[in-house]
This record gives C-alpha cells, structure tokens and sequence, in this order.
C-alpha cells in the first residue's frame, strides 16, 4: 500500500485536512505520517493535522476539526454570511461556559463563552470560501450576539453589521425576536432597529 494514495484519497474526503486519528483508522502510522512530513510530501498545519504540498489551507475547517464544542460566531459569522466585506483579523468563535479550549485555539481565535442552554440556539453550517462546511451561528443569531457584545466588537463593525442586516431581503424578524428575547437584548435590538428599519 502506498501511504500517500491513501492520504490523497482521505484528504479528498475531508476538505483537505488529513487527521493523525484519520490515518491512523487507515493503517499509517504517526512515524509514517512524520517521515512524510520531513520530506515535504505533506505539510503540518496544526497538531495532529496535515495537508498535501499543493492544497490550500481552510483555517476555518482547521480551527472547526479541533474541537466538537465550538461555533464560528460574531465577526466570522457575519463574514461567513457575507455581511461582511472583509476577513476578519483573527476568527471569533463560542464556546459553553466550562468548555476550555485548547491554548492553540486561544492563540488564533477570540473566544465568548455563553450559557450551555443558549449554546445551541441558531447553531447551524455555513460553507467557508474554500467550500468546505463549518458550524456558525444563523443570521439572527449573529445580530444579538454583535448586539450583546457591542462594546467589545467596535462601533464601526457593530454598525455595519445592523445596517446591512436591516437591508437584507432574507431577514427573518420574527426569529430574531424570539432570539433576542432569549439572550435578553429585546430593548437594545428595538431601539437599533427603529432607527435602522
């Protein structure tokens, strides 16, 4: 068996990523998976995940494999629902209340924690520039969360964020008020959107 067909064909099925787990399901070992590494035929993008020479690096799916306890939300979330026109600096995600996530992900990501009986709520997956599924958070969400977290995020992307919101044919007002009701920023979403709609 050839190691590098069968790291080709697991890369293909995972948007590009090869796991150590994955490789190890398919009989290479991690030895196998270093030598490969030292002579370039594939590249370590984080602990315990490589891609091939020639695959461009999904951060996005990268950063989502890490862990089954996080959702892009906030700034990413609204690049990713094209809300807004540029990538953000660094990519923010939730996280439940007790979860710590690694000090990788804490290096590369801005992270909110938020109540494990909200975590869910508007947990959906939207597909990153490469095409390749991760989860966020729906639009609505996204708005109460930029709305809850106004402060930390900066008056300009806060802003641009409701505006565009508002101008957008798809909104669903009736769910962000169901949302806001449950995350408690009914008077604040009202009183922003008054001016806005």
């Amino acid at each position: 068996m050839n190691p590098m067909w069968e790291l080709t064909a697991i890369a293909r099925a995972h948007g590009g990523i090869i796991e150590t787990r994955t490789a190890l399901e398919h009989g290479i070992s991690k030895a196998v998976l270093g030598k490969l590494c030292k002579e370039e035929q594939i590249c370590r993008i984080a602990k315990g995940q490589y891609i091939l020479p020639d695959e461009m690096h999904d951060e996005l799916l990268s950063i989502s494999k890490r862990s089954g306890q996080l959702v892009f939300s906030h700034e990413t979330a609204l690049f990713l629902h094209g809300i807004s026109d540029r990538t953000p600096f660094e990519h923010t995600i939730t996280v439940p209340s007790g979860c710590i996530p690694s000090a990788a992900i804490k290096a590369e990501c801005k992270v909110y924690y938020i109540k494990q009986e909200l975590f869910a709520l508007g947990r959906t997956t939207l597909k990153t520039p490469a095409g390749n599924s991760v989860p966020a958070y729906d639009l609505e969400r996204t708005i109460c969360d930029v709305i809850r977290s106004r402060n930390r995020l900066g008056t300009e992307t806060f802003l641009s964020a409701l505006k565009q919101y508002a101008a957008s044919p798809g909104k669903d007002l009736n769910k962000l008020d169901g949302y806001a009701r449950q995350m408690r920023v009914t008077t604040l979403l009202r009183q922003y959107l008054e001016v806005l709609l």
